[in-house]
Order: C-alpha cells, then structure tokens, then sequence
C-alpha cells in the first residue's frame, strides 16, 4: 500500500531520502534548436565547428543541461511537494559534456529542512545527473520553500 500522501508538505520530507529520477534521452535536433535560441556558440550549433574543437563534436549547452535536470526534478520531486518557490541554485558543476544521443537520469537527495515561523520551510536538496555509462555531467544544490502541513481547523 503505498503511504505517500498525495502532496507532501515540508513535515513529510526527511532529510536523507533520496529520489531516482526518470530518464531523458536528448537528440541532435533539440540539442542545436535549444542553443541556437539559448546558446548559440558554435560548438552548440554547428557540426564542423564542433567536430574541429575541444571536445571533437556537438555538445549541449550547460543551460540545456540545466533544464533537463529541471523537468526530471519537477516530475519526479517537486509536482508531489506542495513547493512555494525555489529560492536558490547553488554548486552548479558541468562536469562532462553532454552529446546527441545520451540518456541522462540522476537521482534527489534531501540534505536539510528548515523550518521558520511563515508557515514553510527551506528544503535544502543536492542532485546528480548521470549519462546513460553512469558517468556525472552534473551536479547542483536547490533551495526551495516548501509549505509546512497547515493546522487542522479548530487548532
């Protein structure tokens, strides 16, 4: 029986628990649309270019990076927390390229809950993103607020 409530709220979440992502496979097409619009350094966009540079072909952007990271969060955390806003981003590291093709998932650790006198609490969260070998090519720390479970009517 599953003992998730359907939204949690700050009271819920323990520090430690650890969430599995989904996975995102990123194609060619996306990749070079998302820098043209976002990023557009050549090694993003344009295959000779890339192909003649440091890393020997196309590589995402690190906002595009950033973005995945973020839909497989919010789909797999944040949409089941009852979250106010992110407050901040902190450590964002890029830690290998991220090419046409790769899947990438990762995983949601919760490293602190702070609770204050508003009602929420500072929900401290730290990620890792994974390519399809297993290898990191991001990590990052979140700070959301996150709603304490209101009072029950009558408290």
């Amino acid at each position: 029986m599953d003992t998730q409530p359907a939204v949690a709220y700050a009271d819920d979440l323990v520090v430690g628990h650890r969430y599995q992502l989904d996975s995102y496979t990123l194609d060619e097409a996306e990749l070079v649309e998302f820098a043209r619009q976002w990023d557009p350094q050549g090694f993003h966009i344009d295959a000779a270019v890339a192909d003649a540079g440091a890393y020997g072909g196309l590589i995402a952007s690190g906002i595009h990076t950033i973005a995945i990271y973020q839909r497989l969060s919010v789909t797999g955390v944040f949409d089941h927390w009852s979250v106010i806003a992110g407050r901040t981003l902190n450590d964002v590291r890029f830690l290998r390229p991220v090419r046409p093709g790769d899947t990438l998932t990762g995983t949601v650790l919760i490293d602190a809950i702070e609770f204050d006198d508003r009602g929420r609490a500072l929900v401290t969260t730290s990620a890792e993103i994974v390519n399809q070998d297993g290898s990191a090519v991001l990590t990052l720390v979140v700070d959301a607020y996150v709603r304490a479970r209101p009072a029950a009517a009558g408290s």
